[in-house]
């Protein structure tokens, strides 16, 4: 019990100082389907866990990939996060696995189907929008090296 306890408080240290924190993403770029987008680049731990967190809104093509540094099953939340978003799960090789919506302040855990190297998260409808699906290539062309 104390254990849980401790472990809840600090959950909720990290959270308070990740919002009072001001985080800068590098950034990546991101083709699929002859279109090249700029995207903010979670690469290391900390950048991961925020995320895009507290933030009220994102332009239409803005978006973040999340790198996480080995493949593995993934899981994403929305903890603190007010936009409404789809996730698109990437393979190695740059497949996209699944496309999965996921509401605001939702902490239930959205899972890729396979494992998977990378995350990219948009505003929701924007993968639909935009004729991206799962099945199709992406390439991702890291510029800056991973942190951790």
């Amino acid at each position: 019990m104390k254990i849980r306890v401790l472990l809840l408080s600090l959950l909720f240290c990290l959270s308070v100082s990740a919002q009072s924190l001001k985080v800068t993403f590098p950034p990546i770029s991101v083709e699929v389907k002859g279109q090249t987008y700029t995207l903010e680049y979670a690469n290391s731990f900390e950048l991961r866990s925020q995320g895009l967190m507290y933030r009220k809104s994102m332009c239409e093509n803005c978006g973040m990939i999340f790198n996480f540094n080995q493949v593995k099953t993934a899981g994403m939340w929305m903890r603190n996060t007010f936009i409404p978003l789809d996730v698109a799960f990437i393979k190695r090789d740059g497949t996209i696995t699944d496309i999965k919506a996921m509401q605001p302040h939702d902490e239930s855990t959205i899972t890729s189907s396979e494992k998977v190297l990378y995350a990219w998260e948009m505003n929701q409808g924007w993968f639909k929008q935009n004729n991206i699906a799962v099945g199709d290539k992406v390439t991702i062309q890291e510029t800056t090296t991973n942190i951790d």
